[in-house]
């Protein structure tokens, strides 16, 4: 008995086995916002700048995007995400900013991998900026 395949580019793509989904990334670049951050007594009393950069690796839909944002990871939904972050209060790290920015986006299981950079630009005024970067993935 002969079998007769399609071509795999004529499938539908939910018949594409998940180990062939692709991936596509997601940039958030210089992301500019007052945040309540330090240990030092003097970062406690007033706000200042941190810059925020986050690129994830994003699974593509399954089917076709329709031209419709429910079928993608939304980079406003992140954004706004990190600036509720910011609301809620001081945080002391980067570093802990930089976790909860980094959970924040791979709370969405289309998200694969986030590399965050977090750096605080008005602290040494000899250096552009002072900060870290971090990667998360499930």
């Amino acid at each position: 008995m002969t079998v007769t395949r399609a071509p795999l580019a004529s499938l539908p793509l939910a018949a594409v086995p998940d180990k062939q989904a692709g991936t596509y990334r997601i940039r958030i670049a210089d992301l500019v916002l007052p945040a309540r951050i330090g240990v030092y007594e003097r970062e406690r009393l007033a706000p200042q700048r941190v810059r925020i950069n986050v690129e994830l690796a994003v699974t593509e839909h399954r089917g076709p995007l329709g031209d419709d944002i429910a079928n993608v990871v939304s980079y406003e939904d992140i954004a706004n995400g990190i600036r509720a972050i910011i609301a809620r209060g001081h945080i002391n790290l980067v570093e802990t900013l930089a976790s909860e920015i980094a959970a924040l986006c791979l709370a969405d299981c289309r998200v694969t991998r986030a590399r965050v950079r977090v750096d605080k630009l008005d602290v040494m005024p000899d250096a552009a900026a002072v900060g870290v970067e971090i990667e998360r993935s499930r």
